[in-house]
This record gives structure tokens, C-alpha cells and sequence, in this order.
């Protein structure tokens, strides 16, 4: 076997020697300067890391601040509820914008900016009728929305002048609204060319205060409200054709028309008889106009004052129109007088009541049969 190996040399190593004590040393020393410039390093890296961190945040912060800049900031806005009552007009077609700034004037909301939002949040806002509205002194804006849209806050003075009333009637309601005097609207009254009362009426507003709803300022005086009332008259007679020379005689035979009648679709028939008596030159006979003269009720109505042929309202023994209207007329019975129905009737009775069933016709004998039929119907329900 010592064979195989014969030509195989053999390598002699030297022995590994101990390193020596100050060669430990500096192996130590630089393995202490390692560890020294990890620790700098690592916190180098550390003030790196944070240095970015700041430089981070206050670049953060600088462009939130800018977008800050460039968004819009919210409207200005009080916060409400509101303080002082602060009257503020609103004009008629007023847009939310023009509200706005009138609210912002009276110092009822802070900006235009918030009423409009709020106007244009707030379905009801279409409901703000023109006027005069009490609001508060530094309402919110979604407030006084809400305030103006109920329209319960106007201070407006509204007159309602029903078809029918009289002159004192609507004095009286005049009177109570606006607490204007009796002796303030009869002044008033005098100056007919200020209220624009036609000369034909000599003087007298009755049946020329035409029945509408009007609404008035605080502060109104005695001609401003009756002026509009005489203007709405002529306007009226002027719409269906009235020629001004007619105006006086239309307004007379429709407020008979106006007082006689129970409901409009009578009024034709009740302007026929007026005309057709009155062609005939016959007394109107007709209770209302007594009853308007006397200032009393038909029934209680004396039968000499009926048959008294010195005053003019005795329409049973006075022939032709009363020297008056006997109150104001709605445009159905202008209309009724104007072109009344055609037909020959000339007495006509209220047979019911209670549903203003009436009769007409032109024989004298069932005219008799009609009143008979109410007297029943007196009997039977009164």
C-alpha cells in the first residue's frame, strides 16, 4: 500500500502563533471606533429623518394654509334667534337677492350671501308676499326665511270691502283698520278731485268704493285709501265697456242688482225687471232701496213711509232709479246691469231662504201666488 503513495509529497504548515498583548489592544480600539461611528451614523440618519419630518409638516402646513386662502369661506351669518322688531318692506316681484339686501340694510340678517343660500334652501321662500313684515334685529338667515315665508309676521292694514256694503259700512272698516277718524276720511272725502270721485256722483261715494281686499302702509292717509277704492270702480265699469258718460246710471242699477239678488246667476234676470219697469215708467218697488233710504230694515218699515211720496227711496210710490247707489257693486252685477237677460218679467219673488230659490215672472196674478208661497215658507221655517 506505502507504494501507492510513493510519489505523493507532503506540505508542512506552520504552527498558528498567539497574537500578541498590544495587538489585542488595537484590535479593541478599532473595533470601539466602529461602534462609535454606528452610533454617529445612526443618529446623523435620525436628525435626517427628522429635519425631513419638519420640513414636511411646515410644507404641509404652508399649502393647507394656502387652500385655506383659496376656499371659500362660509357667509357671514348671526347666529339668531334674533333680537329688537325691525319693520321691513318688501316690494312687490322682490327677487331673494333684492330681500336680501333690504334685510341686510335693516340689519335683520348679516349677508346677502346667507339669505340667498337660505332663500333658495327653502321651498316655502315662493310664498313671501309683498309688504310690510315685523322682523327681528340679527335673525339668522334660514330664520328669517322661515319668518317672511309664513307671512304671518305682516303689519300691513288690509281692508276687505265686501259686494254690497255701503259707504258707512266700509267707513267703519276703515276706521277700525287703520285708526284713521270719521272726521279725518270725511275731510278726506271733501277733496274729490284728491280721491278722484267722478262729478256724475255729486259728491256722494256711495257705489264708487269698489268691493276688492286692499292692503295699505302703516302711515296711510285718509285720501290714499279712498282714492284706490273710487279708481277700481271706474276700471271696472271701463273693462266691460262702460262709457263714462253711463258710469253713475250703471253703478245705480247694479247695486240693486248687487242688494236684490241672491246669488249671481240671478242677477240677469233681477237687471231685466229693473229695465223692464223702468221703461214702463213704472216704481221699482223694490224693498232694498226703502231699506237703504230709511236706514232700517223692510220689516220694519212703516207702511206710510212706504207710500211717502216726498222721499226719494220710496220705490213703491217713487217712480225711476234712486238718486244713489245703495252700495257697492261686484263686477258680476256691473256686468248683469249692463247687459241684463232678455226677457218680460217684471216682478220677481224669493220663494226659499234657506237656498235663494226665486221666482219670475210677468203676471201680476202669479206674482200674488209667489209671495203667498213665501208667506207659507215664512210660516213653515221662521
Amino acid at each position: 500500500m506505502s507504494d501507492l503513495f510513493a510519489g505523493t509529497s507532503t506540505i508542512e504548515r506552520e504552527p498558528v502563533q498567539a497574537p500578541s498583548r498590544s495587538q489585542a489592544q488595537r484590535e479593541r480600539r478599532a473595533k470601539r471606533r466602529r461602534a462609535r461611528r454606528r452610533r454617529r451614523t445612526l443618529l446623523t440618519m435620525t436628525v435626517i429623518v427628522v429635519l425631513l419630518a419638519g420640513v414636511g409638516w411646515i410644507a404641509k402646513d404652508k399649502v393647507m394654509g394656502l387652500v385655506d386662502e383659496l376656499r371659500p369661506s362660509a357667509a357671514a351669518d348671526y347666529p339668531g334667534p334674533g333680537g329688537d322688531p325691525v319693520a321691513v318692506q318688501i316690494a312687490s316681484g322682490a327677487t331673494g337677492s333684492a330681500m336680501a339686501a333690504t334685510l341686510v340694510d335693516a340689519g335683520v340678517v348679516a349677508s346677502s350671501e346667507a339669505f340667498v343660500e337660505a332663500f333658495t334652501a327653502n321651498p316655502q321662500a315662493a310664498q313671501i308676499q309683498p309688504g310690510t313684515h315685523e322682523m327681528l334685529a340679527e335673525m339668522s338667515a334660514k330664520d328669517a326665511v322661515a319668518r317672511l315665508a309664513g307671512n304671518e309676521h305682516r303689519v300691513d292694514l288690509t281692508i276687505a270691502v265686501p259686494e254690497g256694503f255701503t259707504v258707512d259700512q266700509v267707513l267703519a272698516r276703515a276706521v277700525k283698520v287703520t285708526g284713521i277718524s270719521q272726521e279725518d276720511f270725511a275731510a278726506a272725502m271733501q277733496d274729490t278731485a284728491a280721491t278722484g270721485l267722478p262729478a256724475e256722483a255729486e259728491g256722494s261715494y256711495e257705489g264708487w268704493l269698489f268691493p276688492a281686499t286692499y292692503t295699505f302702509e302703516p302711515g296711510v292717509t285718509a285720501t290714499e285709501v279712498i282714492a284706490p277704492m273710487v279708481q277700481q270702480t271706474k276700471a271696472a265699469l271701463a273693462e266691460v265697456g262702460v262709457p263714462e258718460a253711463e258710469f253713475h246710471e250703471i253703478i245705480t242699477k247694479a247695486s240693486l242688482v248687487e242688494r236684490e239678488g241672491v246669488n249671481p246667476e240671478q242677477y240677469g234676470k233681477i237687471a231685466r225687471v229693473i229695465e223692464n219697469r223702468l221703461e214702463r215708467g213704472e216704481p221699482l218697488g223694490l224693498d232694498a232701496i226703502d231699506s237703504y233710504g230709511r236706514k232700517k230694515p223692510a220689516d220694519q218699515i212703516t207702511k206710510s213711509e212706504f207710500n211717502d211720496t216726498s222721499f226719494p227711496y220710496a220705490s213703491r210710490v217713487v217712480a225711476g232709479l234712486p238718486p244713489t247707489p245703495i252700495g257697492s257693486p261686484g263686477a258680476e252685477a256691473i256686468a248683469a246691469a249692463l247687459n241684463p237677460t232678455d226677457g218680460p218679467w217684471l216682478w220677481y219673488v224669493t220663494v226659499n231662504l234657506d237656498t235663494g230659490e226665486t221666482k219670475f215672472t210677468d203676471d201680476y196674478d202669479e206674482f200674488g201666488a209667489y209671495k203667498r208661497e213665501l208667506n207659507a215658507w215664512l210660516a213653515e221655517n221662521r
